[in-house]
């Protein structure tokens, strides 16, 4: 069983940050419980935009997020 690092999630287990990626379309919305880049830090640059949630927004769902943080613009040409 894979160890939590209590410095990044709460008590109640939800995911911490509203987080923007880059889809291969268009920005996709996700939520993380901690921003760990991973090795490497590979994923830096998929990420456009985060927000760590207060604790009465972590049980919104992604389209909820969504709504009430829209997605930055990005230059699709690159």
């Amino acid at each position: 069983m894979a160890r939590r690092r209590t410095t990044d999630t709460d008590a109640d287990g939800l995911p911490r940050y509203f987080v923007w990626v880059r889809g291969l379309e268009a920005p996709e919305p996700q939520k993380w419980e901690a921003m760990d880049f991973g090795v490497g830090d590979w994923k830096r640059s998929l990420v456009l935009a985060w927000r760590e949630l207060p604790e009465d927004e972590r049980r919104l769902s992604l389209s909820m997020l969504a709504r009430r943080y829209p997605p930055p613009r990005v230059d699709v040409s690159s």
